[in-house]
């Protein structure tokens, strides 16, 4: 059996339970409402909030954005999918390694043969608001029940070996099956994806961009404390909101927020991330001053604007009219010279082999034509009387 802790040391945050407490839904306002209350009774005790797999979809839309952003700064655990004991198991194994309370009103029965410590005086604290006086935390003892008493007897030493006296530790069917895996919005719920996912961003895109306009990592601004969270701040910048988480506040780091700043405060910010995806700016304390930081980026812009009147020496580039030279590459209309290439016309001097024309020459043969000279015969005897 664990020893119980002393003074709240460790205190584990069933955080499913207590942000359904009342509720038939869970609420990421009341949790932290719960845990801010806690904090103020309990000031020294160390923190950890624990929500199941399910919990980013249960909650309302519109809390969506500020559980994210808990998760990743690690303000909210959720444990590990597939988990035994749809997230329970989670919470007491944490407590029972580090010898921590719980804050819930759920009895854990089926886990009742595992971890006897349940019922030890202070290791379960209910917690539960009250109008008109806000939240009441009270030492409990968990509620015995029918699967309680189950749990208790099949952890109980197995009767075919009494002489070892191994307890044989179960847990109910129920409490072995995975944690549930949501496949779909919760019940009810009309948004399409794209709004569902617009739904996260943490300021309006058009202040946003009017910000990071005019201002960027390193930057120092001036901002009013507007809220608490329950590992952080937010504060409002003219029109757009920063979040101050508390690992950033000191190290280690404060138990709260309410240590460093109070509502209202104008506390001077320096910008230590921008995240665009969800327009969210996370901001740090300085001791910088505006002035400062803009003068040195003012210096730096007047050295950069300055640098260009030496990049102005490029105008010697405007040579590259020189360039206009390749009109000198049109000679390669000389290339058209080629035409030379017709030479091969000469080629065509096989025409000279129509010489064989001359072979028409037998026509020459048609000089037979020439025996009609016998006529030139009879012409000179009959002129050789006429000179008698």
């Amino acid at each position: 059996m664990s020893p119980k802790p002393a003074a709240l040391k460790h205190v584990i945050v069933d955080g499913s339970n207590i942000a359904t407490e009342g509720r038939s839904k869970p609420s990421l306002k009341q949790l932290n409402d719960a845990v801010m209350a806690f904090i103020h009774d309990h000031p020294k005790a160390v923190i950890t909030v624990i929500v199941d797999a399910t919990f980013g979809h249960r909650i309302d839309p519109k809390e969506a954005p500020a559980f994210d952003k808990a998760v990743e700064h690690n303000e909210l655990v959720t444990p590990p999918a597939g988990t035994v004991g749809r997230g329970d198991g989670f919470v007491l194994s944490i407590a029972e390694k580090v010898g921590a309370s719980i804050l819930s009103n759920d009895s854990y029965q089926e886990f009742h043969g595992q971890y006897e410590w349940l019922f030890d005086e202070g290791r379960l604290i209910g917690g539960k608001p009250v109008p008109n006086v806000g939240w009441v935390f009270v030492n409990r003892t968990p509620v015995r029940g029918e699967k309680s008493r189950r749990a208790i007897r099949e952890s109980q030493p197995s009767s075919d070996k009494p002489g070892k006296g191994v307890a044989k530790v179960k847990v109910s069917a129920e409490a072995m099956k995975p944690m549930p895996v949501p496949k779909s919005l919760p019940p009810g719920a009309t948004l399409p994806a794209k709004k569902v996912e617009s739904s996260k961003s943490v300021n309006d895109i058009l202040p946003f961009l009017q910000f990071i306009e005019k201002n960027s990592v390193g930057s120092v601004v001036v901002g009013i404390v507007e809220s608490y969270s329950s590992h952080g701040a937010y504060v409002a910048i003219g029109d757009v909101r920063g979040y101050v988480p508390l690992r950033l506040l000191g190290n280690p780091p404060p138990r709260s927020a309410r240590e460093v700043m109070q509502l209202g405060d104008s506390v001077t910010l320096e910008i230590v991330e921008i995240i665009a995806g969800r327009r969210s700016i996370d901001l740090v304390p300085t001791t910088k001053s505006v002035s400062e930081v803009a003068s040195k980026s003012k210096k730096k812009a007047v050295v950069k604007k300055a640098a260009p009147a030496k990049k102005s020496a490029p105008a010697k580039k405007a040579a590259p009219v020189k360039k206009a030279a390749p009109a000198k590459k049109a000679a390669p209309v000389k290339k058209a010279t080629p035409i030379k290439k017709a030479a091969p016309v000469k080629k065509a001097t096989p025409i000279k082999k129509a010489a064989p024309v001359k072979k028409a020459a037998p026509v020459k043969k048609a000089a037979p034509v020439k025996k009609a000279a016998p006529a030139k015969k009879t012409v000179a005897t009959k002129t050789a009387p006429r000179r008698k």
